[in-house]
């Protein structure tokens, strides 16, 4: 590590070596390959179009990947709490600790039982672990599946008037990266949110303020959202998980903003106002 790794967000991080970051390519990992790379940290990104490529449905995949590693930003597809899950973080905690991994960061759902089963196994593998517990990402509006509604002027859900406190995948990268480049998160659970929550029309709305557009909310029945989701050709198991999200995590069970930023990072977290008005000037809700 050079001396320009010796500062992270004005904070000095500790030694690092390796860094696996599993999921590179998505929503978080890639932010976290970003701000790894920028402070010098060496990272090895893990994806199918990596070199070495990695596979969650291909355990042979795994050990070229974790060779040399020494720590690991854990992030599951689609998530957590799709089936398969559980036996795959136990199956990949056993391989990184056989490898010589010393800490996992592990990327979890906040309100998903089979989420914090998988917290669980992480909790017993024999690893330092940290826990970085997300809320529902702002930046699905904008890098996911609701992008083509909100440039299609409407948003179907099911979620009807339920808040939630959207996080900003800016800040769950910056959690993760703090407990992997400095001393003190280890056995830390953070749970990452927004500072408010809102309902889907409530951040739907401010998505049309911030881009200047008419964005309308529609909510609908979650079976009608399923049928619309599979004539467009979405993945059964990604269906299967937004209709488990809807009917069973989006109940109000997690409306209440958490404090996990501040304890990991000592500031606040970024409000979705600030998220929308800092997307919308990228262009990306134009079309």
């Amino acid at each position: 590590m050079t001396d320009n790794a010796q500062n992270i967000n004005g904070q000095n991080s500790a030694e690092s070596g390796l860094v696996l970051v599993v999921g590179g390519t998505g929503k978080t990992g890639r932010r976290v390959v970003e701000r790894l790379e920028a402070v010098d940290v060496p990272v090895r990104v893990g994806s199918r179009s990596a070199s070495p490529a990695f596979h969650w449905e291909d355990e042979t995949t795994w050990e070229p990947v974790l060779r040399g590693v020494d720590k690991v930003y854990l992030t599951y597809y689609p998530d957590l709490a799709a089936p398969g899950a559980t036996a795959a973080i136990r199956a990949f905690t056993g391989a990184a600790r056989d490898a010589g991994v010393h800490h996992v960061v592990l990327l979890s759902g906040r309100g998903e039982d089979e989420a914090q089963e998988c917290e669980r196994i992480v909790q017993a593998s024999g690893l330092e672990w940290t826990v970085v517990r997300s809320s529902w990402f702002a930046q699905n509006f904008s890098e996911d599946y609701l992008l083509e509604p909100v440039l299609a002027g409407e948003v179907a859900l099911p979620s009807g008037d339920v808040p939630e406190p959207f996080a900003d995948a800016d800040d769950v990268a910056d959690v993760a990266v703090a407990a992997l480049t400095r001393p003190g998160h280890t056995g830390r659970v953070y749970e990452v949110t927004g500072p408010r929550a809102l309902t889907m029309a409530e951040a739907v709305a401010e998505i049309g303020r911030a881009a200047g557009r008419d964005v309308a909310f529609v909510p609908v029945a979650v079976d009608d959202y399923a049928a619309v989701l599979k004539e467009q050709g979405v993945e059964g198991e990604l269906i299967e998980f937004l209709t488990y999200l809807f009917s069973t995590v989006l109940d109000g069970r997690n409306s209440r903003p958490a404090d996990g930023v501040r304890r990991a990072l000592g500031r606040e977290p970024r409000d979705f106002a600030e998220y929308a008005r800092r997307t919308a000037a990228t262009g990306v809700w134009n079309g």
